[in-house]
């Protein structure tokens, strides 16, 4: 789909901070001033976020209720189970909150649904599995429960105490107001920052949220055996993984969390590091496309055991052997990825019209539930396209997953379509459902009436953002220090999109692996190496170009050097 090239506004200086003293390159200096900042120290502490900025804990809705119950189990020697979710930012809290109750003197058992048989969270099958393994007192829902109402007093019923440390929106009436049901859970505490309309941090994920807990826990109660600080590389982790906004506190947590992850004493994440081919220094980048897929491997393809176990052993040889099956199963989970990914492009192609459409909607039998959510990821972002992907099992009982764009939020959109659903849940811009098969159709359908009724013409054009023009003689050592310093990159704070008009190749581009491009570039009496993947798939247009790019390091016999990663292309549209 061919892109709007976007091209930000200059910021004007308002005068109320003296850039001069903080960044001499102009281009910086422009990326800098479109963050609102409104005095110098504000920019110093995105800079150079400290921990001890952090808030107080319990500012987070029942945070007191819920460290009160912890405590008062760990003093009782109750049965505890911390009850988690299969992907990234699930397994993380778990190892999180488990060593932090170990410390404490509890012995927590652990446990995670079966994504295939059981689905997500608080299931009725995946409930009743637990309380015959585990009979809990005290059970502690992490990256779900929000919306388990009528789970959670069926636990409540069988004599347990619940506590829900979630971030998931709680949920919705039926239409798409967007306002949240009256009831939650009746359990001791449901601490999740979007219950609270007016929580300054909605932003965590239940990692985060979980690194709170324990804040508050040693702020009640402190220990000598417990570093909350190493506990940060899970927190980046899990962050990072779940895409949440890198902004406030979020951006702390990641901040100092890749730091500890150069330095994790966790031998199962350096076991980890070392099979993704992760050198350091980590950066968020090798979360998002290296380690976070890798630990989510598990849990899309079979049971997400393999992962908890990685980030929790001790042992050097079961972290070897953990790491190595986490490789295979990320491999395998790629070859399932391309085959459905393949037939849901198959579907798109034949009944997508761009003019009418707002929205895809695409589904078949044995499509494997574990990979949905990338599926829908990859056509939401070719198509840029609310998307819904669903696998129906041969009992026609169908599980899916959706993937938004700026501007349409998937759970209210859900909301429109409730009649249709059995459950649903999830974030504005990823989502999960469940459906039987003979709804599919009026679903579908109204789905993507939802879509054209709220989505412009213009927010359906997918658009290039571009935050700077430079030269390439702008691009040296120095611009890339900065660079560093603006990480870590991720939702909220991207990483810079600069461009440069009239670039022409230097040399004839070179084809890598059938569908990326090596090109040497040139402007004027300057030239740089880049990279654009997926380059190789369509033909470029005829020279000068106007280049879209990113810019990142390249490790060359020991020397850091500058490279570029093109993202777009297009014929030079002159000087203007």
């Amino acid at each position: 789909m061919e892109r709007q090239w976007i091209i930000a506004e200059a910021q004007p200086d308002d005068g109320g901070i003296a850039w001069s003293g903080i960044c001499d390159l102009p281009c910086v200096v422009n990326l800098l001033r479109r963050k609102g900042f409104t005095c110098a120290e504000e920019v110093q502490a995105f800079l150079q976020p400290r921990l001890r900025s952090l808030s107080d804990p319990f500012l987070l809705p029942n945070m007191a209720a819920a460290v009160e119950r912890i405590l008062q189990a760990v003093d009782a020697g109750e049965r505890i189970v911390l009850f988690g979710d299969y992907d990234v930012d699930g397994v993380t809290s778990l190892a999180l909150l488990s060593g932090m109750l170990r410390a404490s003197g509890a012995e927590p058992a652990l446990f995670l649904p079966l994504r295939m048989e059981e689905g997500y969270g608080l299931s009725r099958e995946s409930v009743e599995r637990c309380w015959e393994l585990h009979q809990p007192q005290l059970l502690i829902a992490v990256d779900c429960g929000t919306s388990s109402v009528e789970e959670i007093a069926e636990l409540k019923r069988r004599g347990a105490d619940v506590i829900v440390l979630d971030h998931h929106e709680p949920p919705l009436r039926s239409g798409c107001t967007g306002e949240p049901k009256e009831a939650l859970p009746d359990c001791v505490a449901v601490v999740n920052p979007k219950i609270a309309s007016d929580c300054a941090l909605r932003y965590l994920c239940s990692a985060g949220v979980v690194f709170k807990v324990c804040h508050a826990l040693l702020k009640r109660r402190p220990l000598e055996n417990f570093d909350l600080k190493a506990q940060l590389d899970l927190v980046a982790l899990g962050t990072v993984a779940d895409i949440v906004p890198l902004e406030g506190e979020n951006r702390t947590l990641v901040y100092h969390g890749l730091r500890q992850l150069n330095r994790t004493s966790r031998v199962g994440v350096r076991k980890l590091m070392e099979a993704a081919g992760v050198r350091g220094p980590v950066c968020a980048e090798d979360i998002g496309y290296r380690l976070g897929p890798r630990l989510n491997a598990a849990g899309r393809l079979d049971t997400a055991e393999q992962a908890l176990r990685l980030l929790i052993t001790e042992d050097e040889h079961e972290a070897e052997e953990l790491a190595a099956l986490l490789e295979v199963q990320n491999r395998e989970r790629q070859a399932v990825e391309k085959e459905i990914y393949a037939a849901a492009e198959e579907q798109v192609a034949a009944n997508f019209d761009p003019g009418r459409d707002a929205a895809l909607v695409v589904g078949a039998r044995a499509w494997h539930p574990g990979v949905l959510g990338i599926v829908a990821s990859r056509l939401m972002r070719k198509y840029h396209r609310p998307t819904i992907v669903v696998g129906f099992a041969a009992a026609g009982l169908g599980k899916g997953s959706g993937r938004s764009i700026e501007g349409f939020s998937l759970v209210a959109a859900l909301g429109c379509c409730a009649e249709w659903l059995e459950k649903y849940g999830g974030h504005e811009m990823a989502a999960g459902l469940a459906l039987r098969e003979g709804n599919f159709a009026r679903f579908a359908e109204a789905f993507r009436r939802c879509a054209r009724e709220q989505l412009t013409e213009a927010a359906l054009q997918a658009p290039l953002h571009l935050d700077e023009e430079v030269t390439l003689a702008d691009l040296n050592g120095a611009l890339l220090r900065w660079h560093d310093a603006l990480e870590p990159f991720g939702n909220s704070n991207a990483q810079p999109l600069f461009f440069a008009r009239q670039v022409e190749p230097a040399a004839p581009p070179e084809t890598l692996k059938e569908k990326h491009l090596v090109l040497r570039l040139r402007q004027r009496n300057r030239q740089m190496r880049a990279i654009f993947f997926g380059g190789a798939e369509e033909p470029l247009p005829p020279p000068p170009w106007d280049v879209a790019f990113r810019v990142q390091a390249d490790e060359y016999q020991g020397e850091r050097r500058l490279q570029l990663q093109v993202q777009a292309v297009r014929a030079a549209a002159g000087g203007e």
